[in-house]
């Protein structure tokens, strides 16, 4: 059992790789996976949040000052972590879908 515990606090301790900033209010901004969908933020014994990400226009003077003036930025439903898009996925801006 002592192996398992070790284990597992070896992979909460390990930092993830998309995460860019902290904002002050304690907000996570994490780059988005290609092809993403759903928060994969580590949330309650080490299960994903699993929450849809959407397009978010509500943000702050922080968000503005950190990253431009209209920036694409999408928000997990639950747990509320920022999400900046893929660098290799085209923008999304202005697209629409029918």
């Amino acid at each position: 059992m002592a192996e398992t515990e070790t284990g597992a606090a070896a992979v909460a301790e390990t930092p993830d790789p998309n995460l860019l900033c902290t904002l002050s209010d304690g907000t996570k901004v994490k780059r988005r996976v290609p092809r993403q969908r759903a928060c994969n933020n580590p949330g309650d014994n080490n299960n994903i949040c699993r929450g849809h990400l959407k397009r978010w226009y509500e943000f702050g003077n922080e968000v503005r000052e950190k990253f431009g003036k209209g920036p694409e930025i999408y928000r997990c439903e639950r747990c509320h972590t920022l999400y900046l898009p893929n660098e290799t996925e085209p923008p999304r801006t202005g697209t629409l879908a029918f």
